[in-house]
């Protein structure tokens, strides 16, 4: 069986290889009817621009870890309660780099309507959805397909469309956002802004520092909304909804559906985190790793394609604007000691988010980019 495996592979290597792989990328792209557009169509098997080299591939495995799951309820009304869910959040931070939170205070029938406003924008006509298709990060409200397509270091396109807007400090106007989703976009993301600067508020308590300390070490906190749709897929066993990656802000809050397929790479195997009705999925990025100096991790993570049934996951990133922002971050200085020295060097999250764009998803932490 390794044998035939071993010339498999061999075989579809050459494939990759003999295909104009740049007009196939440019003649989806000017579709600009995204990966929604190819399901629709009635294909059968995935176009070579999706099909990932067999290292690439997700492969089935069962772990028998307990993603951790943080109730919030009663977190205001006793001292005893706050300090042992702080601790519960340091923790999970400490050795998973996520964990779900539930009792968070945002209305279980708000976050419905939210996946449903996505799923709505998605589904609708083509031609509606196309006047939001572009390339240009410039934009408050982009929808597009992969925004890395034509990144040379990507080994192949992922199965899924997205769309993205700005939601803080200068959110989009209600005219430039789309009918299907702009109002539930707006609504949800007050209340997800309210939860993300809470959670930086135990994140800090759990570092020791003051409560505030993470946001007001921010210049300007920005949160941006990015709505993954993932179609069902004829061979999902070829590509990726999104490639393994880990997210280049401060925290992440994200909103799933019910149909599962986000894994996160723990103790090097990987791991389901199994949709809760009601809960968020919250993770820490790369940048408050470097910050915390490892003391929280910013762990990989992928969602893998589905045959059966099409997801939605609308995630919300904490951060600075990331191509603006041009002050230095680095360790905190109030974690270093003679035993705890600086494991990274500064870096913007200008730079840095250029860095992570030019190099695509490529499987690797960007953070050993800077390590020292």
């Amino acid at each position: 069986m390794a044998v035939i495996s071993s010339k498999k592979d061999d075989f579809e290597a050459t494939i990759q290889k003999s295909y104009d792989k740049m007009s196939e990328l440019k003649a989806f792209d000017d579709t600009k009817a995204g990966v929604k557009g190819l399901y629709d169509s009635g294909i059968t098997k995935v176009p070579q621009i999706f099909i990932l080299p067999p290292k690439y591939r997700a492969k089935t495995c069962k772990t028998q870890f307990t993603f951790p799951v943080i109730d919030l309820q009663g977190i205001d009304e006793d001292p005893i309660k706050h300090k042992e869910i702080v601790d519960k959040v340091r923790d999970a931070s400490k050795t998973w780099g996520f964990f779900q939170v539930v009792n968070h205070g945002i209305p279980i029938s708000v976050l419905d309507k939210t996946l449903q406003g996505a799923r709505q924008f998605f589904e609708q006509d083509d031609e509606v959805k196309k006047q939001y298709y572009t390339r240009d990060t410039g934009k408050k409200v982009i929808y597009t397909s992969n925004l890395d397509l034509y990144s040379p270091s990507v080994p192949a396109a992922s199965w899924r469309d997205s769309m993205f807007c700005f939601m803080h400090p200068n959110p989009p106007s209600p005219q430039e956002f789309p009918t299907a989703c702009g109002e539930i976009l707006m609504d949800y993301s007050k209340d997800v802004m309210k939860l993300g600067f809470f959670l930086l508020e135990l994140l800090s308590e759990g570092l020791g520092l003051h409560r505030s300390y993470l946001k007001d070490y921010m210049d300007c906190c920005y949160v941006s909304c990015l709505c993954h749709y993932y179609p069902s897929c004829p061979q999902p066993e070829l590509t990726m909804g999104i490639r393994q990656h880990s997210d280049n802000n401060f925290i992440t809050v994200l909103l799933q559906d019910d149909i599962g397929g986000l894994q996160v790479l723990h103790q090097n195997q990987w791991a389901d985190v199994l949709p809760i009705p009601g809960a968020l999925v919250v993770n820490i990025g790369d940048f408050l790793q470097l910050m915390s100096n490892d003391k929280y991790i910013s762990l990989e993570h992928r969602a893998i394609a589905n045959k059966d049934r099409s997801r939605i996951s609308v995630a919300c990133f904490f951060g600075e604007n990331t191509f603006q922002s041009s002050k230095l971050y680095g360790p905190i200085s109030e974690l270093l000691s003679g035993d705890n020295p600086p494991k990274y060097r500064t870096t913007t999250v200008k730079d840095h988010t250029l860095y992570v764009h030019n190099r695509g998803l490529d499987g690797n932490s960007a953070l050993s980019h800077y390590k020292i």
